[in-house]
């Protein structure tokens, strides 16, 4: 018990270190990531915009509201969360390949340089579509590819073992007590980072809040479970 005990402390130790390294990162590239902030609030960079790509819009909707379906296996479903959820990726996606209202509108009122003022380290075409990347959007798309995993893995724990445990506490749910929320919280700040416009710094901020209260309201309902009890004694709120 001691030697598994152990173990598990190891590895929730190990993937923290991970997380910090990977937050410090954009102090060590803060040239970059402050050029990138400041392009996208002035409205620099909208000369380098793709516009009016609505297939992309429509494939990128339907691809992450699709995370929401990991979320209709807890207890009770938040539709406000829902909705919030929907609404977020929808203006995302509009703004960045349909009309990219916030970066017009702070152009105008920064007077902003028709030439962008941040460099492109990757290019990749996919659908007819050009998309460049800077080194902020290639962080941001690392976390959320992460946060997508952790998502998978739980929505996969969840649905292998929900019906024989009852409450989950293996797996990926043995690392955080609230893995899927982590998920999205990451896949939400990698967004904020890669794409770092007024809405989604808004808009963001309130859903990473909205997920955080979830979380605890979740834990307030499950305070009189005995083994609840002894799950959050060894499990980290998130990691």
């Amino acid at each position: 018990m001691e030697r598994k005990d152990g173990a598990a402390s190891f590895r929730r130790w190990a993937i923290r270190s991970c997380a910090v390294i990977l937050l410090l990162y954009p102090l060590l590239m803060l040239p970059e990531f402050a050029s990138h902030i400041k392009a996208h609030f002035t409205g620099s960079i909208e000369d380098a915009m793709i516009t009016g790509q609505w297939h992309i819009v429509i494939i990128n909707i339907v691809l992450f509201t699709s995370f929401l379906i990991p979320l209709t296996f807890r207890k009770k479903v938040s539709w406000m969360e829902f909705g919030l959820v929907t609404a977020f990726f929808v203006s995302l996606f509009v703004e960045m390949y349909g009309v990219p209202l916030t970066i017009m509108f702070a152009s105008r009122i920064f007077h902003a340089s028709p030439e962008t003022v941040v460099d492109t380290v990757l290019s990749v075409e996919l659908l007819g579509v050009a998309f460049s990347f800077t080194v902020p959007m290639i962080y941001g798309s690392v976390l959320m590819a992460g946060g997508t995993m952790i998502v998978v893995a739980g929505w996969v724990t969840l649905y292998r073992r929900i019906e024989e445990e009852g409450l989950v506490t293996t797996g990926i749910y043995s690392i955080s007590r609230h893995p899927q929320y982590l998920g999205f919280i990451l896949v939400i700040f990698g967004w904020m980072i890669g794409w770092t416009t007024p809405l989604t710094v808004v808009f963001g901020s309130i859903l990473i809040i909205v997920y955080i209260r979830t979380c605890l309201k979740e834990e307030r309902e499950m305070g009189k479970n005995n083994d609840h009890g002894s799950y959050r004694m060894r499990t980290p709120f998130l990691i």
